[in-house]
């Protein structure tokens, strides 16, 4: 089965850059959507960015937009999240997640597979 290894979670100045990245490992990333969600303390898990497994284009919440970018490495078969111009409300666990479908979805439960999370803190 698939498992999803994060890394690249830290400390990061208000303004500042931050990449994280998601190996899988048990299967490839051509045969897997990838999601990125984020919760912070006492909020909702929020999904914000989604990869297509079909084409590789990207979708991204308002949230987000223009400022995170999903990008894939396809001899690492790693996906990466670069995120620029960070905020201190960007401040949360992050976790990518997979699954065998075509279809996007920001929703958590159409994952079923999880990484174990990172934690990013935006803070001066």
């Amino acid at each position: 089965q698939v498992q999803l290894v994060e890394s690249g979670g830290g400390l990061v100045q208000p303004g500042g850059s931050l990449s994280l990245s998601c190996t899988a490992a048990g299967g490839t990333l051509d045969d897997l959507t990838i999601g990125w969600f984020r919760q912070a303390p006492g909020k909702e898990r929020e999904g914000f960015g989604c990869f297509s497994r079909s084409d590789g284009s990207t979708i991204y919440t308002n949230a987000v937009r223009g400022r995170f970018t999903i990008s894939r490495n396809y001899g690492e078969n790693t996906v990466y999240l670069d995120m620029n111009i960070l905020h201190p409300d960007d401040t949360a666990f992050y976790y990518c997640a997979a699954v065998s479908a075509l279809r996007l979805s920001f929703r958590a439960n159409f994952y079923n597979h999880w990484g174990q999370g990172t934690q990013v803190t935006v803070s001066s």
